[in-house]
């Protein structure tokens, strides 16, 4: 753990706020501005039309506002969003971390690939969590109406379950059932006018897998094939060592010929010859990994992988990822490939 501290000491924490249209994302961006934490956040708004009004909402603070209009940040002004975080990063260390509030009709995905693709941004910034906004009462309707609805809980880390007001506890109940559908893995936060304790959504490190893997070791354990409307879930492990080079070779295919439908991959793996753990996440087709430390003494050496997306043919699946098993030569080597 030593050995990755320095990083997160310089890079900025940068949270991603999501939801559909009238989920209460303004909302939430204003209590974290107005809260009494003492710390300096840059904003970058996103609208889709020619002449923006959440920048008029955003509650006048001293944090600094940037607005990107006639676009939605996951086309066409993808390159404005990097633009503007590379002006941040020349003043970094004024900010405490930054955050970008997406158009209520965005994919997250391509924001989220932004922190893998551009080197300098990957170099001066993390991402810390994609936090979704979702509104209680109306959650069947989007879902029944809109796929960005839906992917947008998929790549969530947190959910804002808002509007409790509106919703009797078994609606409540069958709300959260339906997130879980899509997404088991995402921590949920009921909230009422957006009020949800900042240190439940700000500073979380929770795009990181390894994180995730500290407060809840069992991640990953379960093979779920679970679905609401076209988005599913399908996690699976093998209890052998993987061959690193057959692994590497098979998930890049696979994310080139699939990553459109492939909104989230997770895993840990057990490399043949390596006694640290390896996570690996990606996003659509752009996928990130590293080795995360021993596994913990007494843990099985299992490795597990989780996809979350539409259309996802289990069987080939798993056959792809069994086919990854390292051979007894590699394994009593250490060799990544037969």
């Amino acid at each position: 753990m030593s050995d990755t501290a320095p990083t997160e000491d310089t890079t900025i924490p940068v949270t991603v706020l999501t939801g559909y249209l009238g989920a209460g994302k303004t909302t939430l961006l204003n209590r974290i501005l107005s809260e009494d934490h003492g710390k300096k956040y840059a904003v970058v708004i996103n609208e889709f039309g020619e002449l923006g009004v959440d920048n008029d909402l955003v509650i006048d603070a001293d944090e600094e506002v940037f607005e990107m209009n006639n676009g939605c940040i996951c086309c066409t002004v993808r390159g404005d969003l990097v633009r503007i975080l590379g002006s941040l990063m020349k003043r970094r260390q004024k900010l405490d971390g930054i955050i970008v509030e997406t158009t209520g009709l965005a994919d997250p995905a391509p924001v989220a690939q932004t922190f893998y693709m551009d080197e300098d941004v990957k170099r001066a910034t993390r991402l810390d969590a994609i936090v979704t906004l979702v509104d209680a009462k109306n959650l069947a309707a989007r879902l029944a109406d809109s796929k960005e609805a839906a992917s947008q809980i998929a790549f969530a880390d947190i959910v804002v379950l808002n509007k409790m007001d509106l919703v009797t506890e078994e609606e409540a109940a069958e709300v959260e059932r339906r997130i879980a559908a899509i997404n088991p893995y995402a921590e949920i936060r009921r909230a009422t006018k957006s009020a949800v304790p900042i240190e439940t959504v700000m500073g979380r490190d929770a795009f990181k897998l390894e994180r995730i893997l500290e407060r809840e070791p069992t991640f990953l354990t379960e093979d779920n094939h679970s679905h609401n409307e076209d988005v599913m879930s399908l996690s699976f492990e093998v209890d052998q060592p993987l061959d690193e080079a057959k692994f590497q070779n098979w998930i890049g295919e696979l994310l080139q010929t699939k990553g459109q439908d492939l909104l989230r991959t997770k895993g840990v793996l057990a490399y043949a010859g390596e006694d640290r753990r390896f996570a690996f996440q990606a996003v659509h087709m752009i996928a990130d990994g590293d080795f995360i430390g021993p596994w913990p003494e007494g843990s099985p050496r299992k490795s597990k992988i989780v996809f979350i997306g539409r259309d996802l043919n289990r069987p080939r699946l798993r056959r792809g990822f069994e086919s990854c098993v390292a051979t007894e030569a590699s394994t009593a080597t250490g060799a990544g490939a037969e």
